[in-house]
């Protein structure tokens, strides 16, 4: 069984990302693996030790920085890495796009029997990259699944909706997002380590020319400071939300018997 992981770097929860010039410093920003990528990782890994001749690839769009993380990734089980360089990405769509062209050439000949990716980074959220993936290799997807079964037939995956759990019957070749209860990511051994240094890390270069459809034109530090005014009557409470905040009370209430809306 082939096995592809996607993998993404972000900064670290304590990280301190600063602003210089109106642009962001991230100088002192600590960059580490998604943690939702960890548990895509993690059943990725579970499914090879079950099935005898499986191998775990993975793939990650990122500077040549990111082969700690990839050696990280190594330590936890998979057996080699593609680190893809050529494309400077902006938005979820070109991630997707550059992403299916290198496994598409990767694997050449047939795609991947299982796809893995987190749920979402933790950065920007947006939860939009794994759907677009499989649409882009033409196969089945579920989301945010929180359980998997898999057999050489086929796999049975749950996921958490609204009010319940949904159970889906998927066939293969198949892409999954990880959501945070499908597993408990193993911690790398000093063996693991050892071996991740001996395993591949091949350099793949993937060029695009399709525009994003996203751009980020301004960011702004959050102004944290907040200003507090008491006020002495309810009158003047009312009068601050309607003359300073622009709060609207309902039509149905007037304006001091003048029948204007208040």
């Amino acid at each position: 069984m082939n096995i592809a992981v996607c993998l993404c770097q972000v900064p670290d929860t304590a990280s301190v990302i600063g602003f210089v010039n109106g642009t962001r410093d991230l100088s002192r920003v600590n960059w580490v693996m998604n943690p939702f990528d960890e548990y895509a990782l993690e059943e990725a890994v579970r499914l090879k030790e079950r099935f005898a001749g499986s191998v775990v690839t993975l793939f990650s769009i990122a500077p040549g920085a990111a082969k700690e993380m990839l050696r990280k990734a190594l330590a936890m089980g998979a057996d080699q890495a593609v680190l893809i360089s050529g494309t400077e990405v902006s938005d979820p769509f070109q991630t997707a796009r550059v992403l299916s062209r290198a496994i598409l050439d990767f694997y050449r000949d047939a795609l991947p029997d299982l796809v893995f990716c987190g749920k979402h980074s933790t950065d920007f959220q947006s939860a939009q990259v794994p759907l677009m993936l499989a649409e882009m290799l033409g196969i089945e997807s579920v989301s945010s699944i929180v359980k998997l079964s898999a057999t050489a037939e086929g796999l049975q995956v749950e996921r958490e909706i609204e009010g319940g759990i949904e159970y889906l019957d998927v066939r293969y070749p198949a892409l999954f997002s990880a959501e945070k209860g499908l597993n408990v990511p193993r911690k790398t051994t000093i063996k693991g380590v050892m071996e991740a240094r001996k395993k591949p890390i091949d350099l793949l270069q993937v060029t695009i020319d399709d525009r994003a459809f996203v751009s980020m034109t301004n960011v702004k530090p959050l102004e944290r400071k907040k200003v507090c005014r008491f006020v002495s009557e309810p009158g003047e409470l009312i009068r601050l939300l309607i003359d300073e905040c622009a709060v609207f009370m309902s039509s149905g209430e007037t304006n001091g018997g003048t029948g204007e809306p208040r």
